[in-house]
């Protein structure tokens, strides 16, 4: 342990804990601080002006990274017939209907994102209690719920991010891997902020966007000055 709280502790140097950095800034910070010996993820958590128990101040949707993820995700398709057979074509990693469903009410859940058509939605309801709470459940706000299920595989492999705002009013995304270039990140930060901008709720009042922060995967937070992401705060 001593070991690890020496490499916390010099990642933590020279990260001002209450200074709010320029993004720009604050993405070199975050990059030069990754050097775990596997390529760090780097995630944005945003502090919103929002209470998540009413329904009018949900916040949820789907962001398309234009650098994408840096990972490559297993995608599931719930479909059956000529649709099944699209999804296939487009590169899903798993396909199937009764089968799939029991696959996963048997405890094996091995994707990272689930897509599903329509008419499938009573059967993949059933899986309700197991893929909601890992944040894998089909939806069509966010495009996962649909007949072009092309497109929704393509997304998917492709960078496309779902956000949901947690309880306390925050919202946390993947925005690339300590590996990509500053201009890359600071690309994808920017398509995340500006996709959760314009889901601002109609219930929210006051500052929407309050507190931005990066980090990577074993780094330590560093604050961003929220007015250099550009007119999002509103």
């Amino acid at each position: 342990m001593a070991h690890i709280g020496k490499r916390i502790a010099k990642a933590r140097e020279g990260v001002d804990r209450v200074k709010l950095y320029p993004v720009d800034q604050a993405v070199k910070l975050v990059r030069e601080r990754a050097t775990a010996k596997f390529d760090e993820t780097v995630e944005i958590a945003m502090n919103l002006g929002v209470d998540p128990k009413h329904a009018d101040q949900m916040v949820r949707g789907v962001v398309n990274l234009p650098n994408g993820t840096g990972r490559t995700l297993r995608v599931a398709v719930f479909a059956r017939g000529p649709k099944a057979d699209e999804a296939k074509a487009a590169g899903a990693d798993i396909v199937g209907a009764e089968d799939l469903v029991a696959t996963v009410q048997g405890g094996t859940i091995d994707f990272d994102r689930c897509v599903a058509t329509p008419d499938m939605m009573p059967l993949v309801g059933r899986l309700g209690k197991v893929l909601g709470p890992r944040g894998l459940m089909p939806n069509p706000k966010v495009g996962t719920v649909t007949m072009d299920v092309v497109a929704a595989v393509k997304a998917s492999k492709g960078g496309a991010v779902e956000f949901r705002v947690e309880k306390a009013g925050i919202v946390q995304g993947t925005v690339g891997k300590a590996s990509f270039d500053d201009g890359k990140l600071l690309e994808n930060i920017r398509a995340f902020v500006e996709a959760v901008a314009k889901a601002k709720p109609t219930g929210s009042k006051g500052t929407y966007i309050q507190r931005v922060a990066l980090s990577s995967t074993q780094g330590p937070g560093v604050k961003v000055d929220v007015a250099s992401l550009g007119g999002a705060q509103h």
